[in-house]
């Protein structure tokens, strides 16, 4: 009879179907889906993928195969879900920009950091990496369990034994149900040595490793991109709670081309940033006028790395260009870090200890695992040949036996009743070869059963002892940093905004030099101490044509560096702000550490080593000199607010220019020098203290078309070096001068004529230092300030160095030490015997 089809009608509970269908579902995709196992590190697609190319012997020492092969297994044998998700996941496994370690060797098109997609299956072909290979390692020695696949035909293994922590070295990112995971790449070589230092204190110290000491070695995620972290405060949360937001900046550098116009280079991306679309960000922001200054955008990549050009227009400042770019495109990205994986089958959010400890408590296992699969196999070899050789004491016995047994199994029972032995051996020992019967083939038995007994007590002393594991696990894994481990590619930078950076950085004594092109860097003091040049220096700093050292100093780390420039504005940074550089390197441009106008030029470098603005700092001051020949004073505790771009030092008339900057105590005499030889020192305390923002008091009254090109206090040295623009020169003592009252005109400080020119430069020397002048075709010439005559006030000085027609001398300075230890003989023979002029009489 027709069955009724109402008859198969059943009432439901609809909220409990839907809760027990839903539940399902997430479990499925929480466990068997999305997030990884806490033990290798891999999601089961993945762990599936890889153990299909083992199955298919597809090693890196093998050919590459087509993808669509490994696919189709997958998916055949332990992954019903769809072709292009099982493709996906490979892609994604040998992408080097994705996975910090890859784990599949790509051959073929398998996408870009642009976004391009990998090319179809059909055509690309893959084989394991090599440090695939030790995720594998030893997996036929029953390390891990196998569980039958989805229809029974299959074993697959619920985890592979992982030899080096995955997790932690490639990261992972994945969104289940109602959690998601995002775990960051990390260095295989600090995360190696994490687990060794947790190895190590247990071993000889027999106590747990603190979270602080792990983070001392792992000092954050290391990108395959590169890029910098901004601070460690993210880096912290994220490790010690399994959550935090670590912020990553593009590595960009800030060139300036012949024509002075300014570019960005950028460099290192931050971690999964698609470099096509940053670029077609930046063509927007310039087109909707939101980033102005772009004069052309393009995208240099090869296979040699990552390189965006971003070219600007003269007149705009590369560092607000630079800002706003990291304001509004990814070239600044935060990584939220969700430390969440799979421990026992349940989801955990896990910090950078408990992570580490789970990895390690995995090696445990597996190798405890491996060793008791060695040891079975030993013990059964040991016994076969115990068996053997008894065989082999009553060999004549034994043939007897066999040659009067009617079948095989009648004389194993009678080698087993007569010797004692077990149905294994009497088997071997009837299986046994004719060759085996020699004394050769005896000794080489009984040396087999030695080594065999050495191998059980070895494998028996690591099950009973667990120092003796966890031996084993870090030699296993120190083989594996040394093979596989390299750099780390993301800096660990300075995030400006986090106000506990600065604990964070020592405060130790530190050389900063600048040169007169403005490339600045910072030195540890080992770079000079180490020399034994007789305090002279050391040779060997990079510089451009026509560059040199203008300012070199020993502050700190801690200290606040004033930077004074033409234009009357002050800036302020500390001196870890200055990038580290080694001594022969040329160092960074000023323009990338603060935010200097087109054609504005430092003036005046002043560390304020044991100053700290703001406190009670009486008696300290600036005395500024401009090129109008104004004076100001100022107390030093009005700059101790600077804003990052800077602030009004001195108001200055616009066709005024500051030319130096003195710190003084109350108790210095000042010196100004002129274009037309005049001078005027007066006390400092003829200066009226004036706020930040003025334009100070006349500092010297000068005469029609004459400026003030040079600024001395009497405290530097008691002479000076004036140099005229024909090359003539002398070597004078302060005490030459009278001391006047300010807003005078001044004395004589050098007899000009036409034979000698206008003054180009004037500096405080001592007898040890040397003189640099630089003409106005380019051409440097150094001398020794004890060679140069000492002569009095109103003199011309004698010829210092030849000049052709039409090249002036255009400025002088005194060489740093760095420099002089590099001296150039070169100069000193240009240096004529020339004689001494005149004296006159003073005005």
């Amino acid at each position: 009879m027709e069955e009724n089809i109402f008859d198969r009608i059943r009432d439901v509970d609809l909220k409990q179907t839907m809760e027990t269908s839903y539940i399902d579902y997430a479990m499925s995709v929480i466990a068997s889906r999305a997030l990884p196992d806490v033990r290798d590190g891999l999601k089961p697609v993945q762990r599936r993928i890889l153990y299909s190319m083992v199955e298919l012997n597809n090693g890196p020492d093998k050919p590459h195969r087509k993808c669509a092969r490994i696919v189709g297994d997958t998916m055949g044998k332990f992954h019903p879900h769809g072709d292009s998700s099982i493709y996906g996941a490979l892609v994604n496994m040998a992408q080097d920009w994705n996975m910090r370690c890859t784990l599949v060797d790509g051959h073929g098109n398998f996408g870009s950091e642009d976004g391009d997609g990998a090319a179809a299956m059909r055509y690309t072909e893959a084989r394991l990496s090599k440090i695939s290979m030790e995720m594998v390692a030893d997996i036929n020695k029953d390390t891990v369990e196998f569980v039958p696949n989805f229809d029974d035909t299959e074993k697959e293994p619920t985890v592979l034994p992982a030899r080096f922590p995955n997790l932690l070295v490639n990261g992972t990112s994945g969104i289940a149900v109602g959690m998601a995971t995002n775990i960051p790449p990390h260095n295989l070589g600090e995360s190696i040595d994490a687990i060794v230092k947790i190895i190590d204190n247990k071993v000889f110290e027999d106590r747990d490793t603190s979270i602080e000491e792990v983070m001392e070695i792992v000092k954050g995620p290391d990108y395959p991109t590169g890029g910098v972290i901004l601070g460690r405060r993210g880096i912290e949360e994220a490790y010690r709670t399994g959550r935090g937001k670590i912020i990553t900046r593009a590595v960009t550098e800030i060139e300036t081309l012949d024509n002075g116009k300014n570019r960005i280079i950028i460099t290192e991306l931050p971690y999964m940033v698609n470099k096509a679309k940053l670029v077609e960000k930046i063509a927007l922001l310039h087109k909707e006028k939101r980033v102005d200054g772009i004069t052309d955008l393009r995208d240099e990549s090869d296979q040699e790395g990552t390189r965006v050009v971003v070219e600007l227009r003269r007149d705009v400042n590369a560092n607000v260009v630079l800002n706003q770019l990291f304001k509004h495109t990814q070239m600044q990205d935060t990584f939220g870090v969700i430390m969440l994986a799979l421990v026992n089958g349940e989801p955990k959010v896990l910090n950078l200890l408990q992570l580490l400890t789970e990895y390690l408590e995995h090696q445990k296992d597996v190798v405890t695992r491996r060793t008791r699969f060695e040891l079975n196999k030993a013990e059964e070899r040991a016994h076969i040949i115990k068996g053997l050789l008894i065989a082999l004491d009553n060999i004549e016995e034994v043939i007897k036996i066999i040659r009067g047994s009617h079948t095989t199994a009648e004389s194993i029972n009678t080698l087993i009743e007569r010797f004692g032995l077990d149905e294994v051996q009497a088997r071997a020992i009837v299986d046994m070869r004719l060759r085996q019967l020699t004394g050769l083939a005896r000794e080489e038995l009984e040396a087999e059963y030695a080594e065999l007994l050495e191998k059980i007590a070895y494998y028996k002393g690591i099950l009973e002892d667990e120092k003796k594991l966890l031996g084993v696990i870090k030699e296993e894994i120190l083989i594996v940093k040394e093979k596989f481990a390299d750099e780390r590619r993301t800096e660990i930078g300075i995030d400006y905004s986090d106000l506990t950076n600065e604990d964070l950085i020592p405060n130790v004594d530190t050389i900063i030099s600048m040169t007169k092109l403005g490339y600045i860097k910072r030195m540890t003091v080992d770079n000079f101490q180490s020399q034994n040049r007789g305090g002279k220096g050391i040779k060997g700093m990079s510089t451009i044509n026509d560059d040199y050292i203008t300012e070199l100093f020993m502050t700190t780390t801690h200290s606040e560096i004033m930077f004074f420039t033409n234009f009357g504005r002050a800036y302020k940074i500390k001196g870890y702000e200055i990038p580290e550089a080694s001594r022969i390197s040329r160092g960074t441009a000023i323009v990338n550490i603060i935010q200097l106008m087109p054609d504005e030029k430092v003036s005046a470098v002043i560390p304020l080593d044991g100053i700290k603005l703001g406190d009670d700092n009486k008696d300290t001051y600036f005395v500024m000199a401009t090129k109008n020949g104004t004076i100001k004073k100022t107390a030093v505790n009005a700059f101790a607010n600077i804003r990052k771009s800077g602030i009004i030092a001195i108001d200055l008339r616009d066709d005024d220019r500051l030319i130096d900057v003195k710190i003084t105590d109350n108790t210095d005499k000042i010196m100004l020098y002129t274009y037309e030889g005049k001078s005027i020192m007066f006390d400092e305390n003829d200066i009226r203290i004036t706020g930040r923002s003025s334009m100070g008091v006349r500092g010297m009254k000068l005469s029609d078309g004459d400026k003030v090109i040079a600024m001395t206090k009497t405290s530097e040295s008691d002479q000076v070096i004036i140099v005229s623009e024909k090359g003539y020169g002398k070597r004078t003592l302060t005490s030459e001068f009278r001391l006047q009252s300010r807003g005078g005109k001044g004395i004589k400080a050098y007899n000009i004529s036409e034979k000698t020119g206008n003054i180009a430069g004037v500096v405080s020397v001592s007898e040890d230092d040397e003189l640099l002048m630089i003409n106005s075709a380019g051409t440097m010439i150094r001398i020794r300030v004890n060679e140069v005559s000492l002569l009095k006030r109103v003199t011309s000085g004698v010829k210092m160095i030849r000049i052709d027609d039409g090249i002036k001398v255009a400025s002088i300075a005194k060489v740093k030490e760095e420099m002089s230890s590099n001296s150039n003989e070169e100069g000193n023979e240009e240096q004529a015997e020339g004689e001494s002029v005149n004296t006159e009489t003073e005005e």
